[in-house]
């Protein structure tokens, strides 16, 4: 099963100064954090806040790939949870058939922002994430405060 996610906010972790693009559903009662890189958060940074660049970003040109050969993003979905790394599926539509690809999560997440594709995470991801928290209680409790008590201004906490 998959839960339907939104992008909550993309901000930097206080311990390790690497971003972080945040995942909540749409009740609020599943947040997924994950990890990611410097260039692939201004990506996802760039999409989220419009700013348009003078050449095409990778992830622009893949857009403007699918777009020229008539295939669609369908949705992207966070399907794995492996030693600590993430795992995503891109799922497009050509000529009727559906073509899964394998992506880097934050590659996805900024395709299905600027494909306006909706993002899924498997309910076991979402529950392996849980208890991998878990175990490493008191190693990141302000991590864990801080993402418990996102609220609006907490967006765009990310900087470029």
């Amino acid at each position: 099963m998959e839960v339907e996610m939104k992008i909550r906010t993309l901000m930097m972790d206080p311990v390790t100064q690497m971003p972080i693009v945040v995942l909540r559903d749409s009740s609020g009662g599943s947040i997924l954090p994950i990890w990611v890189g410097v260039y692939e958060a201004n990506a996802i940074a760039l999409e989220i806040e419009k700013i348009a660049t003078p050449r095409p970003m990778t992830h622009d040109l893949i857009k403007t790939m699918l777009l020229g050969m008539d295939a669609r993003v369908d949705r992207i979905v966070v399907n794995e949870l492996r030693d600590d790394t993430f795992f995503a599926v891109i799922w497009m539509e050509k000529d009727g058939q559906m073509i899964s690809i394998d992506a880097r999560p934050s590659d996805a997440l900024a395709i299905a922002l600027r494909t306006d594709s909706p993002i899924f995470v498997d309910e076991t991801v979402l529950l392996n994430s849980r208890l991998s928290a878990s175990q490493e209680k008191g190693k990141d409790e302000e991590l864990r405060r801080l993402l418990e008590n996102l609220n609006e201004e907490d967006f765009g906490r990310y900087k470029m």
